[in-house]
């Protein structure tokens, strides 16, 4: 049996891998091809291109690599007419992706979307593509699978992989050490894992951190890099802060673990702060331009989606809506959240500082994350997954067997 893959995102790419992993440890003989990362390379993917070099944000850098997208669907268009898998498996990257589930079903393959894109929170017409092109949507968040069944999409719940891998994770016990031994409080600043959102959300973070330090002068900093030169650009600004924060690569889970609370840039690193039940402040820094455009399209109360998965009205249902710090019940939000295009840097340091100096409030907030993480952190989605594949095909292979009998 053969499988192509088809992934584009780092996250992705784990996801792949450890989806990978659960198939071979049911199925020996499969044949897993396709786009990925690495990591799927290491747990036995063929790769036939590095689709996680080309993780692209901006319409204008999209626009400069489209002769390598086509290039690559054209690839494996020729790839599905001549080699025939038994399936194709997408993973986000929606973009791309809908190329990709669109030559699949040409050609009569089955496609299933493991890890759907959150065409819910931003593109709710696009699941008409959904609908049209992929037969088995795999959902990562509990309400999305009555939310695309509704749509007429034959979906099923299997669960976050984000978490399969949290629980996997060992944690370096020196490092760990090394930090218990330090002075002070530790204050985790996230700025996210893009070179764009580090630049966006990096300085105003910085900005908070003066102002909690001059509200809790023993509270010490930490930036958690994605990369080398994500590092080198956050010590460039935290010289020129004057500030005294430590910059680490690599060291994100012992990181969050280590730290007190946290301050960081919104994405799928909120579950890891919810794993490991870090009172958190979320901020994403866009243009008032994009601000005023998103209005128009996001359909979810949250940006986070330890909020989203918090709340029992994930939608909106009239006035477009945005997260308000001094609403009423905004106490009840588990992660004050900030997507602007103004400095809020009071705001974030107000709450940081108060989980620094007040116990019974940052107590509270942490059984709150207890609960939620109980609740949706349970993990086995990569097995969930993998067996719900696996099964679909025995089935349609049994149909065509008879169908050729």
């Amino acid at each position: 049996m053969k499988i192509f893959f088809s992934v584009g995102e780092p996250s992705g790419d784990l996801h792949g891998a450890n989806l990978i992993r659960a198939l071979k440890a049911r199925r020996s003989d499969l044949e897993l091809v396709g786009y990925g990362g690495p990591k799927m390379a290491e747990a036995g993917c063929q790769l036939h291109a590095d689709l996680t070099k080309l993780a692209i944000m901006w319409f204008l850098r999209v626009f400069l690599n489209l002769h390598r997208f086509i290039g690559l669907m054209l690839q494996a268009n020729r790839y599905f007419r001549e080699s025939r898998p038994d399936a194709v498996v997408l993973i986000d990257y929606p973009g791309f992706n809908w190329w990709i589930a669109g030559r699949a079903k040409a050609h009569g393959i089955p496609v299933f979307y493991y890890g759907t894109p959150q065409l819910w929170a931003w593109g709710g017409w696009r699941v008409q593509k959904m609908r049209k092109f992929v037969d088995h949507v795999l959902c990562k968040l509990p309400f999305e699978e009555e939310w695309y069944r509704q749509r007429d999409c034959n979906a099923t719940f299997v669960g976050h992989p984000y978490f399969d891998q949290l629980r996997q994770h060992r944690l370096h016990d020196g490092f760990l050490a090394d930090q218990r031994e330090k002075a002070g409080k530790l204050v985790v600043i996230l700025p996210g894992s893009r070179s764009q959102e580090v630049a966006a959300n990096l300085p105003p973070f910085l900005e908070t951190a003066k102002k909690i330090a001059d509200q809790v002068p023993d509270v010490r900093f930490a930036v958690a890099a994605y990369n080398e030169n994500q590092a080198a650009y956050a010590f460039e600004r935290i010289i020129a802060s004057g500030l005294d924060i430590e910059v680490q690569v690599d060291r994100t889970p012992e990181l969050i673990h280590s730290a007190h609370c946290c301050l960081a840039c919104s994405g799928s690193v909120s579950l890891e702060l919810l794993y490991h039940e870090k009172p958190t402040v979320i901020h994403y820094k866009i243009s008032p331009f994009a601000l005023w455009v998103q209005s128009f399209f996001r359909k979810v109360r949250y940006i986070t989606l330890v909020n989203i998965l918090s709340t029992d009205q994930p939608f909106y249902d009239e006035e477009y809506y945005t997260y308000d710090p001094d609403a009423l019940n905004a106490e009840q939000v588990l992660f004050p959240e900030y997507l602007t295009c103004e400095d809020r840097t009071g705001d974030m340091a107000t709450r940081i500082a108060n989980w620094l100096q007040d116990d019974p409030a940052y107590a509270a907030r942490v059984q709150e994350l207890h609960k939620l993480r109980e609740k949706v952190a349970g993990g086995g989605a990569s097995v969930r997954g993998a067996e719900y594949i696996l099964s679909k095909l025995a089935g349609e292979s049994v149909v065509a067997t008879k169908r050729a009998a």
